[in-house]
């Protein structure tokens, strides 16, 4: 409340600037400050139509309370009585002509300015790099990144890594029902829909970690799926990709552990998910040839940690509810196998 109380005598601007400065702060999903040549032309907008609310607010509470001071009446209004506009001296047809022009003038120039703005961001300034294919499911989102032939193309889950000042083109789909790509800080929404495939673009200006959601109701842990862009410099990104090309490690110089874990997760993990050098080729769940690389898991729901690993194997229904992956029956040892197998895919 300090910043407010300072505010006290200032403009209503900085004001408003001061209270969605605030809240872009606290959020993770801002969508009033932009990181991509995508969003960068929408947040303009965004202030302007923040800014024109504003107004109209203001206004129309000046004019009701000039309103009611000017025309206050001791009498009475009976049932059926009406108080007609006159056309003489009083001049409120003039206003409401005024209102009427000032009204058109305004929403003329913010549909000019929209329409301007959506065909800045129909297409990036350069080409594109490469396709990245997403694909929606309940409640987590499969990421393919399609190379110039089938060995340079891999998938992964949940997490977009994308080179810093370049824009990729992104290729949406959905595997069930209706769900919806946003990612504020560099994109606007587009939906994903059953039988359909939806194209836009991405690019970030800037390294950094960019919170996204599915935006569209898609079923009861909607909330609880998100993605995160991660905008990488373009040496770091290129070596990420040839990381994500390798298979899993081999049994040479594994441990008894490793190797029993191995034999576990492709027992009771392979026919849901994939772990490419390794029997697993499920394609019901995410992909995990690489999972040690990601910062989080079940959709950004618990950090990817040891602990957090060890409650997701063991106890998925209690951390995301009706998710499609069940409760696996393991002994503390097996666990332990899988967890310290899946440590390895780095």
């Amino acid at each position: 409340m300090k910043p407010l109380a300072r505010a006290t005598g200032g403009s209503v601007s900085a004001l408003l600037i001061m209270i969605t400065s605030a809240a872009a702060g606290d959020t993770p999903m801002s969508y009033l400050e932009s990181a991509g040549a995508r969003a960068a032309p929408v947040t303009p907008l965004i202030w302007g139509l923040i800014y024109l609310a504003a107004a109209v607010v203001i206004v129309i509470t000046l004019l009701v309370i000039v309103g009611i001071l000017k025309r206050r009446t001791t009498d009475a209004w009976l049932p059926g009585q009406r108080s007609d506009v006159e056309r003489g001296g009083s001049g409120v047809l003039r206003w409401v002509y005024a209102g009427l022009i000032a009204t058109t003038i305004t929403l003329a120039a913010f549909v000019a300015w929209t329409m301007s703005t959506l065909a800045a961001i129909r297409s990036p300034d350069q080409a594109e790099q490469f396709t990245v294919h997403v694909v929606g499911h309940q409640w987590w989102w499969e990421v393919r990144y399609i190379g110039s032939s089938p060995s340079q193309s891999f998938t992964t889950a949940n997490e977009i890594r994308i080179p810093s000042g370049r824009p990729i083109r992104l290729r949406l789909s959905s595997a069930d029902v209706i769900h919806s790509f946003w990612v504020p800080a560099l994109s606007g929404k587009t939906d994903l829909i059953p039988g359909r495939t939806n194209e836009t673009w991405l690019e970030a200006n800037r390294t950094g970690d960019f919170r996204g959601q599915c935006a569209e109701f898609c079923g009861q842990q909607h909330a609880l799926m998100a993605l995160r862009v991660v905008s990488l410099p373009g040496d770091e990104f290129a070596k990420w990709w040839a990381q994500q090309l390798k298979p899993a490690p081999g049994d040479t110089g594994a441990s008894e552990t490793v190797r029993n874990g191995r034999e576990l997760f492709v027992a009771k993990c392979g026919i849901c998910h994939t772990v490419r050098g390794t029997l697993a080729g499920g394609k019901i769940g995410p992909d995990l040839s690489h999972l040690m690389s990601r910062e989080t898991l079940a959709a950004n729901t618990i950090p990817n940690t040891r602990a957090g690993l060890s409650a997701w194997i063991s106890a998925p229904q209690q951390i995301k509810p009706k998710n499609k992956m069940p409760n696996v029956e393991l002994s503390s040892e097996e666990l332990h196998a899988i967890r310290t197998f899946l440590y390895t895919l780095q």
